[in-house]
């Protein structure tokens, strides 16, 4: 038999099944083909079974919300991932391996050193329950959407389209029933912190991840190897998405978003990442001296969030009545304290929220300020690392960041093709809002921020080994 004709056969058992089931009116039958399938795809066809992956992951829901389950996992997204992760460490036992240019690269080292010392902060954590389930997930999402696509990038060139083309078309999904329920009720802020339920938690990640794909859906419009309906196609992409990220009502979105701006036009005119780390220092240690003035002015600021686009900006730099913001220090004076109490181990991994309660300081406390550890975590990727993984876990992300710029802005300079270089940039882009974000929020435990941050850097690793394997091809053609 061909694997064509296997192939039919098994469609025709599929189809069989779900129709009995239909028939009999038993669900789980009718899903039973559905789960073979995908078994199928990940013995066979792995970037097949990614590909549904990732198309789920803006549609992914956490059952935990509703009161189904108390186990906080995506729904279906987290369990397929972690059938991948069990199938990929039994191909590694068996003795296969990936890409030694790939796993070689700085940032793969960066990603896997700081993996590695997660893990070890494990035993000394006060909860290793806890802690062993944050690194697991952390496994999954890596390999999944670093190691896995990485892989997929480097065998099919149209791959790296199709990724961002498999997140966009159902979050432009879940931004239509987003603003068609936040619509009802008049665009009003306090309904779009909810309205996206129960695709994401709330308006913050909702934002997050909304920052992250502009960039890249707006390079993809100034890619010359597409027709003119993809090309239009991207166009009403990256509209959409832009609406969408408008009116979430997301300050630190709109942050984020200014600042990649900010940094495009800069590498535009030819800066170097040398002199913008200088300055950058520079700022920062300005700030430091002046911190006293600085808190003054900004308590000076009124202004709290509003349904007014120009007042909910203005109300971004208010730490003496905005409740958001307040909170944001609270924990962030948390997270320090428990770094200064634990430096070297820190708390473990996923514990923050579990621990920080003690931590909070009366004149720091706000209203909606909670000892329960159910209403979020430390609001910060850098600070968040700081307090679960002592100091090493804080550097290990801050290295992360560096060593992403370094990529970025090497690539602008070395590569020759102009649509892989606009891809490039795009993604790179993408990355810096969640990084300039990740001061603010974290949401590097969930799937909706994970598939987009760990595969832009899979596709930038990507780009530059396969541009460096293209000069050196060039070299050796000259000589």
């Amino acid at each position: 038999m061909t694997k064509a004709h296997a192939g039919w056969l098994a469609g025709l058992v599929m189809t069989l099944l779900a129709s009995a089931g239909w028939a009999l009116d038993i669900p789980h039958v009718m899903v039973l083909p559905l789960v073979i399938l995908l078994i199928w795809w990940g013995f066979s066809r792995t970037d097949l079974y990614l590909s549904a992956v990732l198309f789920l992951v803006p549609l992914s829901i956490n059952l935990s919300e509703f009161g189904f389950t108390s186990i906080g996992w995506y729904m279906p997204t987290e369990p397929m991932l972690f059938a991948l992760l069990l199938l990929v460490l039994a191909q590694w036992l068996s003795g296969q391996s990936f890409d030694r240019d790939f796993l070689r690269h700085p940032v793969t080292y960066v990603v896997g050193m700081g993996f590695i010392w997660m893990g070890l902060t494990i035993l000394p954590s006060s909860d290793v329950v806890v802690s062993l389930k944050a690194w697991i997930s952390r496994a999954w999402f890596i390999i999944s959407f670093y190691v896995l696509l990485a892989a997929w990038f480097q065998r099919d060139i149209k791959a790296r389209h199709r990724f961002l083309a498999l997140l966009l078309v159902p979050l432009s999904m879940v931004i239509a029933y987003t603003l068609i329920r936040h619509a009802g009720y008049g665009f009003s802020k306090d309904a779009g912190h909810w309205v996206m339920k129960p695709f994401f938690k709330d308006h913050t990640s909702y934002g997050a991840v909304l920052a992250l794909m502009l960039p890249p859906a707006i390079a993809m419009v100034f890619q010359s190897r597409q027709s003119m309906l993809s090309r239009v196609l991207w166009t009403l992409g990256a509209i959409w998405v832009a609406t969408g990220t408008i009116l979430s009502f997301t300050r630190a979105a709109w942050v984020s978003l200014a600042a990649a701006g900010c940094l495009w036009v800069l590498m535009c005119l030819g800066f170097r990442l040398k002199t913008l780390f200088a300055a950058g220092l520079a700022v920062f240690v300005g700030l430091i001296f002046s911190w006293d003035a600085l808190v003054i002015q900004l308590e000076r600021n009124k202004q709290d969030s509003s349904d007014d686009l120009a007042q909910h900006v203005e109300s971004i730099s208010n730490v003496s009545s905005d409740a958001s913001n307040l909170e944001r220090l609270n924990r962030w004076s948390c997270a320090l304290d428990m770094f200064q109490e634990r430096p070297v181990f820190g708390w473990g991994p996923g514990t923050y929220q579990f621990e920080y309660a003690s931590f909070q300081k009366s004149d720091l406390r706000t209203i909606i300020s909670t000892n329960n550890g159910d209403v979020g975590n430390a609001h910060s990727e850098y600070l968040g690392p700081l307090a679960e993984q002592g100091l090493l876990g804080g550097l290990f992300f801050l290295s992360l960041l560096l060593v992403t710029c370094h990529l970025g802005f090497k690539l602008q300079r070395t590569i020759s093709n102009p649509d892989d270089r606009i891809l490039a940039l795009g993604i790179f882009l993408g990355l810096v809002t969640y990084f300039v974000h990740g001061v603010l929020n974290n949401y590097l435990d969930t799937d909706k921020a994970s598939a987009p941050f760990w595969g832009f850097l899979a596709m930038l690793v990507v780009l530059d080994i396969c541009n460096t394997e293209r000069a050196q091809d060039l070299k050796k053609n000259d000589s």
